[in-house]
């Protein structure tokens, strides 16, 4: 496993989630690291504060962790578990504003190559609507 740009998707359904994180390493392999969560704590629609928080950090690097969302709920639920990171790692951080599916898979491919966060992200938010 390289030192690239991690990934994290957040998707209000467990099956979103885990869908457009298979894609990521179908199209992608194992050059970047890919976490995904989804739903809340009952198994219903929603996100989960602290399943967010544990995704960040099973994919934390210094070199940045880019994450997609789907909803406006799970990007506030991402900057509140973003905010809950230890001292130092938030900055390496960013919500892209991007489309899950094509978001997600763009910014593996960008990180992959070894891009910064900005550019991750950047490359992410090029498939905006």
């Amino acid at each position: 496993m390289t030192d690239n740009v991690s990934i994290v998707i957040v998707s209000h359904s467990p099956e979103v989630a885990k869908g457009a994180a298979d894609m990521v390493r179908q199209m992608v392999g194992e050059e970047v690291r890919v976490a995904f969560c989804g739903g809340n704590g009952d198994g219903g629609l929603g996100t989960d504060v602290a399943a967010i928080l544990e995704a960040l950090q099973s994919v934390y690097t210094p070199k940045g962790v880019a994450v997609l969302v789907d909803l406006g709920g799970a990007e506030t639920n991402s900057e509140m578990a973003i905010e809950m990171l230890p001292e130092g790692q938030a900055e390496n951080v960013k919500i892209c504003n991007a489309p899950i599916v094509e978001g997600a898979v763009m910014a593996a491919t960008e990180a992959a190559g070894g891009a910064a966060l900005s550019v991750v992200c950047a490359t992410a938010e090029e498939f905006q609507s």
